[in-house]
This record gives structure tokens, sequence and C-alpha cells, in this order.
């Protein structure tokens, strides 16, 4: 029994698992591709018709988005991280974030980097749950807050289709209602997220505590969606899009609030749809929004895919995740 145990284990000891996990987000970036050729083929065909300079500022603006990344990451936490390795780390989450359903992939990644950095899963995870908080209360902010100054930069007759409202509100009333009866019903799922709200209810006391801390979370977390949002409006401003700067802004802001709860990777598909659905609401034509979808989405999304995979199987060879 045991000549046999050993030549197994020198076997699964030969194998080399962080080399094969390195280059599993590259076949999976080759898989993606693939599947959705046709997009990409149309993107660079508008790519090839538009204002290079904007284009460029486009490119510029998603850059920036993971330095508002790192920098709402370091918010949530109080302890430092390391600044070169937090940056690097944003960009490998934008690739896992694209294979997994949405969110999940920068979680999984973000939450491997900060128990590396030595906190512990807990806090790691209650960190990940105050990023995903701010983020989300800063995008919603600031969209209403552009609606309050720009009623009319959507038109939401268009945006939402006749009827669709009541269902939607009742549909949302249904799902918070069977969570709260499951949390009253199963104890061990209660007193899990109890046990989870008071450590994270704790490390936001303890990061609003320190000043440098809450500006860098509510900072970046407004940062990140308006880098985003100027991103469209520069591809816009490429391709010719008759539209308000301001306007393009709310109907990028509604359509990423719109499709946050369709888990699909990296909001391949529901993202494009929403798009083009808002900006054809703020006034523009089909077909142009439409072009300035696609490119948008080949300049933030596939064009920093391959460095994004090159970056997440460089740190999980080196365990930096």
């Amino acid at each position: 029994m045991t000549a046999v145990q050993r030549p197994t284990g020198r076997l699964l000891g030969r194998i080399p698992f962080r080399l094969i996990l390195g280059l599993l987000p590259l076949l999976l970036v080759a898989y993606l591709a693939v599947r959705h050729h046709d997009v990409l083929a149309e993107g660079f065909h508008h790519l090839a018709t538009a204002q290079w300079p904007w284009l460029l500022a486009a490119g510029g603006a998603t850059c920036l988005t993971w330095v508002a990344m790192a920098v709402t990451r370091q918010g949530a936490v109080v302890e430092r991280l390391p600044g070169f390795r937090l940056l690097a780390t944003q960009v490998a989450a934008m690739a896992a974030n694209h294979m997994l359903p949405t969110g999940l992939g920068a979680s999984a990644v973000n939450l491997r980097f900060m128990t590396v950095c030595g906190l512990p899963l807990a806090r790691s995870s209650a960190a990940l749950a105050l990023y995903l908080l701010a983020e989300s209360i800063a995008r919603v902010g600031l969209l209403a807050t552009l609606l309050l100054l720009f009623p009319g930069a959507l038109r939401l007759g268009t945006f939402l289709p006749d009827g669709a409202t009541g269902p939607l509100l009742l549909g949302l009333g249904a799902a918070v209602l069977v969570a709260v009866a499951v949390l009253l019903l199963v104890r061990r799922l209660r007193t899990a997220v109890i046990s989870f709200l008071r450590t994270a209810l704790g490390e936001a006391r303890s990061v609003h505590m320190r000043p440098s801390r809450a500006l860098a979370l509510w900072g970046g977390s407004l940062a990140f969606p308006a880098l985003q949002a100027a991103g469209l409006v520069a591809v816009g401003l490429a391709l010719g899009l008759e539209i308000p700067l301001w306007h393009m802004v709310v109907a990028y802001l509604a359509a990423t609030v719109a499709v946050a709860v369709v888990p699909t990777p990296g909001g391949l598909g529901s993202v494009e749809a929403a798009l083009i659905v808002a900006l054809v609401a703020a006034g523009g034509p089909v077909a142009v929004a439409t072009a300035v979808v696609l490119a948008y989405r080949v300049i933030t999304v596939w064009l920093p895919l391959l460095p994004g995979a090159l970056t997440l199987g460089a740190l999980v060879r080196l365990k930096v995740i």
C-alpha cells in the first residue's frame, strides 16, 4: 500500500499546479475572444473610423480606473497594503471579472490578495463588503444627483418598457421578503450573518476614524464610475455621437446600475444591450449608439483583457495571490 502511494505522491508533486493556474487565464481569454469574435470585429471596425485623440483619452480613463480601484481598496482597510502589488492586483482583478459572473472574479482576487498580505479572512471579507457598498452608494448617488440636475437626460418611457416598473418593484420586494424569511428561519445562517455584520461594522468604524482612509474609500468610489463614464464620453466624441456630455454620463450610470443584477461574466452582452438602450433613451441614433458601445467595450474590456490575464497569471505564479 505504501509503495503505491509514494509514486502517486511524487507524480502529484511534479504537476506544476501554479503554472497551470497561471496559463488558465490566457486560455479563458482565448475562449471569450472566439465566442465573441463578431462583437470584436465590429468594434475594431468602428475604432478604425474614429478620431484617435479621443480614443487615447478613453484608454487613459480606463487605465486610471485601476488606480481608483486600488485607492478604494486601500481605503477599505486600516493596514497599509503594498502599493505596487495592490495596483497590479486590480489589473488582474479586471481580467478575472470578465471570466466569472460579474463581481465574483475581482472579489476572489482581492480577497486572496488581502489574506496573503496577512489580514484575517473575516476582516478581508468585511473590507470587501465595505468596498462594494461604498462603490454602489457612490454610483447610485452620482446617478441620482445628475438626474436631479439634468431631469431630461433620459427618456424613461424609452428606457423602460410599458408596465415594467410594477413587476420589477414586486420582484425586488419578493426577493427581499424571501431573504428575510430565510434569515429568520435558518438559525445557523442567521448567526453567521450577524457575526459577519459585527465584523464589518467594526471594520467600517475603524476605517472612518482615520480621515485618510475614509477619503480614499469614498474618493476612489466616486472616481471609479466617473472615470468609466468619462471613457464612454470620449468614445462618443470620437464617433460623433450628438448627445450632451452629461446626458452620456447619465446614460452610462443608468445602464450599469440596471445590469448590476445580471450575473454574466464581466457583464458581457448585458452591458452592451443596456448601454445601447440608455444612449438611445438619452437621444442618440440607434446606429451611432451601437457603434459607440461596441468601440467602448473594445477599449475598456477587450484590449486590457490580455495584459490583465498575463498579470493575473504572473501574480499566481509569484504567490502574490
